[in-house]
């Protein structure tokens, strides 16, 4: 018979979430850019988180969820899918403490141990102890966090992760005709390195909250050893970096590789660099998530700003642009004349990208956990970008909490709503000057 569209209807499957977290601005394309980060969150939760739901994959990548999962936890409630995709990570984790590329692990025991990808299983753990506050899934997974980072101990020579297979800084800004070395490459090593301190850093963390006292003297001490080889390695006496590229010094300012007196500086060759670049990001899947959280924290808030409302590539709102309705796998996926990218790996539905979703709900809003499960709360919100409104709401476990405010006519107003049974602190715009 004839084919009606009438007769057809599509259903959206994913895992039974329930949506906990709302953000609006009076932007029309950061409030497209959120529907992108949610939509794309849903297409791709389907009991593992997949890193796309077409193509020839659809399988459980470790990086994009390690990327994405602050940002998941606050767009729905996420914890009992992490929880059951942690145990299938324990479950497929090699036992020499490897962490496989993708959960399930159908690529083989080979395929593992990637810096930013196996890192999921501490980063993963931890996030979502500090969104809900239960500290079931540190005592479940702690042995896994444990087994990964005494893989890397093992592997290391002088304190020094400089060997395997690492992905990198997957999908970072390579121009096609690089004659003059505009592409955004960097050390694979040097990153390893940097997520080495991390995982290490939530290995103490971890320790502290489960009371287990020699591991924290042991990681203490495992912590000062890999920064010192850090600067030993990568880094200058000044501070400048082997590579000298967004994410070489958004990693190392995130994770607190530079010593004090050299912090500064690097956040210089930071914003510099993105000036360099037209104001435009150059960062793959471990740089991205944390670019504008540093800028943020160095006091470069307008920079970044600037790079969230950029709306030329490589951009979070050129896909926007362009039409898109989820996150891309490439900041340019389709090109200006409408052409693919590439016609082979190129997904319109990757949700790592969308990891920017953090740092919209924690500073446009200000909304964030000062405390495990939100038991304190900091509302704390950095309007800028020409924006006049900006609202989040979050289903926490006490209850709704709002970080609302607009600007008429030169008045801020502001509306909060702290849950029964916890604390707020909240700080006014500019309230230190």
């Amino acid at each position: 018979g004839e084919l009606k569209p009438e007769n057809l209807v599509a259903t959206a499957l994913y895992s039974d979430m329930k949506m906990t977290g709302k953000f609006t601005t009076s932007n029309a394309l950061l409030n497209q850019l959120q529907h992108n980060i949610q939509w794309g969150q849903k297409g791709n939760f389907v009991d593992v988180p997949t890193d796309c739901p077409q193509r020839d994959e659809r399988l459980g990548w470790t990086g994009d969820a390690q990327a994405f999962a602050r940002t998941a936890a606050f767009n729905m409630d996420v914890a009992a899918f992490f929880k059951k995709w942690m145990k299938d990570l324990a479950a497929d984790q090699v036992k020499d403490g490897r962490v496989p590329f993708v959960i399930p692990n159908v690529l083989g025991e080979n395929a593992s141990a990637s810096a930013g990808w196996a890192d999921a299983a501490t980063i993963i753990p931890w996030t979502m102890y500090m969104a809900y506050g239960d500290r079931r899934m540190l005592e479940d997974q702690y042995e896994s966090m444990k087994s990964w980072v005494g893989f890397i101990e093992k592997t290391s020579m002088n304190d020094l992760w400089n060997t395997g297979f690492h992905f990198g800084d997957w999908l970072f800004y390579r121009p096609l005709d690089d004659n003059d070395g505009r592409a955004a490459v960097t050390d694979k090593y040097l990153i390893a390195q940097c997520f080495w301190a991390h995982s290490t850093q939530l290995m103490i963390d971890a320790a502290r909250v489960l009371d287990k006292k020699e591991d924290v003297v042991h990681y203490t001490n495992m912590l000062k050893r890999v920064k010192d080889a850090f600067m030993r390695e990568y880094s200058t006496t000044s501070g400048r970096l082997v590579s000298g590229t967004q994410t070489a010094y958004v990693l190392a300012l995130q994770f607190d590789m530079f010593p004090e007196n050299l912090r500064k500086q690097g956040a210089e060759r930071l914003a510099q660099n993105i000036k360099d670049y037209g104001n435009h990001l150059t960062t793959g899947f471990l740089g991205t998530p944390y670019l504008c959280e540093v800028l943020t924290k160095f006091g470069y808030n307008d920079l970044a700003y600037t790079l969230l409302l950029q709306e030329t590539y490589p951009s979070w709102l050129y896909p926007v642009k362009m039409g898109a309705t989820t996150i891309w796998e490439r900041w340019d996926g389709i090109k200006t004349d409408s052409t693919f990218q590439t016609p082979g790996m190129n997904s319109f539905n990757h949700y790592a990208y969308g990891a920017i979703g953090d740092w919209m709900y924690r500073t446009i809003t200000g909304l964030a956990e000062a405390s495990p499960g939100y038991k304190e709360i900091k509302i704390a919100p950095v309007p800028g970008g020409k924006l006049t409104q900006a609202s989040a709401e979050l289903t926490t476990p006490y209850g709704l909490a709002k970080s609302s405010w607009s600007i008429e006519e030169g008045i801020f107003k502001f509306d909060v709503i702290v849950p029964a049974n916890t604390s707020a602190q909240v700080t006014l715009p500019k309230a230190a000057s």
